[in-house]
């Protein structure tokens, strides 16, 4: 049976992603061994990692991941108050589908959305 996922996304720049996740997004760093080309970060129960990508163009970077949330509106808040920048057509809405979503971009342009059902 599956019991979890674990998206990895590309980065160029190990300390640029780390410090991204931890001070604007909240994650934390895991593992127990420093691998300079791998990077393992969580938040409550949720893990992404990333792998160095250095000839990475952002431009043309479309990772993306979707995370679902229970509790989007504080979440957006505290993403708010740490000076997270929004994805310009990203910002906080209920869509067609029944979601309430918004947007932001890590360094290396990966798309994260997150999302409640409402």
């Amino acid at each position: 049976m599956l019991t979890e996922i674990h998206p990895k996304l590309p980065m160029r720049d190990k300390t640029a992603t780390r410090k991204f996740y931890s001070t604007m997004v909240g994650f934390h760093e895991i593992g127990s061994a420093d691998f300079d080309e791998y990077l393992m970060m969580e938040r409550d129960q949720i893990q992404i990692h990333f792998f160095e990508f250095k000839e990475l163009n952002p431009k043309e970077n479309y990772g993306q991941v979707y995370i679902r949330t229970n509790d989007i509106d504080t979440l957006y808040q505290s993403l708010l108050d740490n000076k997270t920048k929004i994805h310009p057509n990203g910002h906080l809405q209920i869509k067609p589908w029944g979601q309430k979503e918004f947007s932001i971009l890590d360094p290396d342009n990966n798309l994260l959305t997150f999302g409640q059902s409402i």
